[in-house]
């Protein structure tokens, strides 16, 4: 098989993995700021489940590292590619499969 096409498919399992990184990391922060609302919200003390709110700042930081981490695979994969003498970019002007996911509106009850 072609080098060109192997990395091509290696490019799009790294960049929908990126997404899902950063996917997974934006909706654990959302979640985080949906448990302070609503410990207020509830009219709750500041230590009424403050250790689920510890565990959630790990889990944030643990995918805020796997988001480091994946930064670290794309640059040593894109040196791979030059490697094997590889000169064009693959995929990054064309991420079709990641915008169809991206442009899904998503309403939610507000108030």
């Amino acid at each position: 098989m072609e080098k060109a096409f192997v990395a091509q498919r290696v490019a799009k399992k790294l960049f929908v993995t990126e997404a899902a990184v950063d996917g997974a990391l934006a909706e654990a922060s959302e979640l985080m700021s949906e448990m302070l609302k609503a410990r207020k919200d509830v009219n709750a003390s500041m230590v009424f489940a403050d250790e689920a709110a510890v565990k959630m700042v790990e889990a944030i930081k643990a995918l805020s590292e796997a988001r480091t981490a994946m930064v670290g695979v794309h640059n040593e994969l894109n040196e791979a590619k030059l490697r094997l003498g590889i000169r064009t970019k693959l995929g990054v002007e064309n991420k079709s499969f990641l915008r169809d996911e991206a442009d899904q509106t998503v309403l939610r009850d507000v108030g």
